[in-house]
């Protein structure tokens, strides 16, 4: 019996939910990276990033090359970076949002306090 759709979706996003994974994932989308160049970004232990690389090789997002000693990894194809630049749109327009309700909360004060607009008595 196969899993429900929104249960094999539910899956990818909880793959997808770790900081070093999403780290990695946008190092990759400007093309392949060793994991020499990865460690260098990512401010993790070796054996933790080798974790994390092993989740995203299993998932299929991403592929591995090896030439002698050196080990490189890229996007498996081009729909993960678009899926980042979307999470990127879409946390941008809630967080805009919540800026703008912020310093509309600001600007109104609150009641007997003097507000940006108001001189104190």
């Amino acid at each position: 019996m196969q899993a429900p759709l929104y249960q094999v979706k539910a899956e990818f996003f909880r793959m997808l939910g770790h900081p070093v994974r999403i780290r990695v994932l946008e190092l990759l989308q400007n093309g392949p990276v060793s994991v020499r160049d990865l460690l260098i970004e990512i401010d993790v232990e070796p054996s933790n990033l080798s974790q994390q690389l092993a989740v995203l090789r299993r998932s299929g997002i991403v592929v591995s090359t090896r030439e002698g000693t050196t080990v490189t990894y890229a996007l498996a194809g081009g729909d993960v970076a678009e899926l980042l630049r979307a999470a990127r749109r879409i946390l941008t327009e809630l967080l805009a949002g919540q800026t703008a309700l912020l310093a509309e909360l600001q600007d109104s004060g609150q009641p007997g306090q003097p507000t940006a607009h108001s001189p104190r008595s």
